[in-house]
């Protein structure tokens, strides 16, 4: 790509000033410069690649921000934001004070929801269209987002309310982070591989435009005609079941067709749906060949090859291989992923056992239920999730899994805070709604060989266990086995005097046991406690509580009603008056970043730690 880059609009009213070989030109351009630009920060390439020539016939075809655009999931919303005059700020992509990888209302007018969620996009549209009836509003749902339950939801309140300025958009590229999985999927693929549709529509298309067009009258009829013999080769679809309009599949790469499918979609009076098929990763072919997730969320990345510039061992590569190995040994052991094997670390024992892998699309609520029948059906099911999108099953996990003491194995990945992703993506409110559960037991490893024994463990307990651990990388993959940790029972990791009693919990420890050397040398004496387990708490917490003139709590989640609040009160019930520090989130949504940046400005680094001790 050159140096000096193409000018792209700074208002989407632009592009209809545009003839269709500039639109050509701009499409190739905008991937070329995401390419470019997302090899040097990272973030989410192939959902973008595949949806250029449809972001700009919706901005082509209609008003934004008048009219309104919501996407789902909003990771496919970077064509969206060069559209809209943000190019500029793409070197920015995801880092501190830059741009965010989702839509953002403090960004631009042309951004309505901050979205990362999926399957929202049609509630978000069908509220909209109902309280703005004279503006259009575009649902651009796909990316597996239609796997998810709130989809059907809303679908079914749509077709009974049908708003005539409501537009869904499928963007079907077949794929979530994965080929994605679900009976509708299946439909929409029967659909666009289906050679009678194709043929018809050819065959059809040649017939009525040998018609002489007599006004508006005759060109609706031989539409609606067109339609109907369409009807023939699909007598029944989802949509048409639901009374909703069905457009048929549109190649989501041709501008011209899709123009015409806007434009005729705005002249019938009712809810229409469009499908669009799109080849996720288009137009870069290390994307398109990528097996596992088709370069969908990236790091920095060599622009020749697609090759990742740095390999890191994380998190989730660990409990990826201590899951597989501790399957290897238990027969019982299954694995749960929401359409993210690849990205839960589930690949290598859905490798080795299909069978014992269940990917359930984007479904978190159906994930947690379906793992209370496998637990009531003797298996020791294993739901491997991010912490932000397992708060969407909050009420199966405490109705389905607690409420019947099930064994029930949370991997909360992307525990904390988490960096790049932002609000939607930051993990710090899993120990504040767990915590309440009942039956439940809460983990957080400090270090990757504590994960592993932390995952021995749960497999062995006869209710329900969450175990949090952070995007992170480690120094090295543990050997295994590891030994499983006793339940229940923190650890002292240094042992220095009585001012101040430091307990924290996961990778915080590590800043705990460096705040106790710098302390150290202020003159202030104190204990460090690895409280790996957030609940059940250590009966020793009473004892060593006693011990220590002041106790300071260290969490990387929201004050409210997590771990420090749980030490609060344990001791009050213990009677024991002790003054009580907690370090934790603040009462609000942290914006994306760099994570160690993050920490520390909400003092949870070693720095903050002893600045919290030395005021008190």
């Amino acid at each position: 790509m050159p140096e000096e880059r193409p000018r792209f609009p700074s208002d989407p009213a632009e592009l209809r000033n545009l003839s269709p070989d500039q639109l050509t030109a701009l499409c190739a351009d905008v991937r070329a410069f995401l390419i470019d630009r997302i090899s040097q920060t990272g973030g989410h390439l192939s959902p973008n690649l595949g949806v250029v020539e449809l972001t700009l016939a919706i901005h082509r075809s209609f008003d934004s921000p008048n009219d309104k655009i919501v996407f789902d999931v909003g990771h496919q919303a970077y064509v969206h934001k060069v559209l809209t005059g943000r190019a500029d700020s793409f070197d920015q992509l995801r880092q501190t004070g830059g741009l965010s990888g989702y839509p953002s209302r403090t960004e631009s007018p042309h951004d309505l929801v901050e979205n990362s969620h999926a399957s929202t996009s049609l509630s978000y549209a069908l509220g909209l269209a109902v309280a703005n009836p004279d503006q259009w509003v575009i649902a651009v749902i796909g990316d597996g987002a239609l796997t998810g339950g709130m989809a059907y939801e809303a679908f079914n309140h749509i077709s009974h309310v049908k708003p005539p300025n409501l537009i869904v958009v499928i963007n079907d590229n077949g794929r979530s982070y994965a080929p994605t999985v679900g009976g509708l999927t299946r439909f929409l693929g029967r659909v666009r591989t289906d050679p009678r549709y194709e043929g018809t529509k050819k065959a059809l298309g040649a017939v009525l435009r040998e018609v002489p067009v007599f006004g508006d009258e005759l060109d609706e009829r031989a539409f609606r005609l067109k339609e109907s013999l369409k009807q023939m080769v699909h007598p029944s679809t989802y949509f048409d079941v639901l009374g909703l309009k069905y457009t048929g599949e549109v190649d989501g790469h041709d501008l011209d067709a899709l123009y015409e499918v806007f434009e005729r979609a705005k002249d019938l009076g009712e809810t229409v749906v469009v499908h669009a098929v799109t080849e996720k990763g288009k137009g870069y072919q290390p994307a398109i060949e990528d097996e596992k997730d088709m370069m969908h969320g990236v790091g920095k990345f060599d622009v020749d090859t697609g090759l990742p510039l740095a390999k890191q061992i994380r998190y989730t590569n660990v409990f990826g291989e201590a899951l597989a190995d501790a399957a290897s040994r238990h027969s019982d052991v299954v694995a749960i992923t929401a359409a993210m094997e690849s990205s839960t670390g589930l690949s290598k024992l859905a490798y080795r056992s299909p069978e014992r892998v269940f990917d359930v699309g984007i479904s978190e609520q159906h994930a947690v239920t379906l793992a209370a029948g496998l637990a009531m059906g003797g298996l020791r099911p294993v739901v491997a999730i991010y912490s932000t999108f397992l708060q969407r099953a909050f009420d199966q996990i405490m109705m389905d899994v607690a409420l019947h003491e099930l064994p029930v194995v949370f991997a909360i990945d992307r525990a904390g805070i988490t960096g790049p992703d932002g609000s939607s993506h930051h993990g710090v409110f899993d120990l504040s709604y767990l915590r309440m559960v009942p039956h439940m037991a809460i983990a957080s490893p400090a270090d990757a060989h504590e994960l592993c024994g932390l995952l021995e463990t749960a497999l062995t307990v006869d209710q329900p266990v969450a175990i949090r651990f952070p995007r992170a990388s480690v120094a090295a993959m543990p050997e295994l086995p590891v030994e499983p940790y006793p339940f229940g029972e923190w650890e002292v990791v240094a042992n220095g005097g009585t001012d101040v009693l430091l307990l924290a919990t996961g990778r915080l420890v590590q800043e705990a046991e460096k705040a106790f050397g710098r302390l150290a040398e202020q003159g202030v004496t104190s204990t460090v406690v690895n409280a790996r387990w957030i609940k059940p708490m250590d009966p020793r917490l009473a004892e060593w509580a006693e011990a220590h003139t002041n106790i300071v709590t260290i969490e990387d989640n929201v004050i409210a009603g997590g771990f420090g609040a749980g030490v609060a009160e344990y001791l009050a019930q213990a009677g024991i008056d002790r003054p009580l520090t907690m370090l934790g989130i603040d009462d609000e949504f942290l914006p994306f970043g760099d994570p160690a940046t993050i920490l520390a400005e909400q003092g949870l680094d070693a720095d903050g730690i002893v600045k919290a001790v030395l005021s008190r």
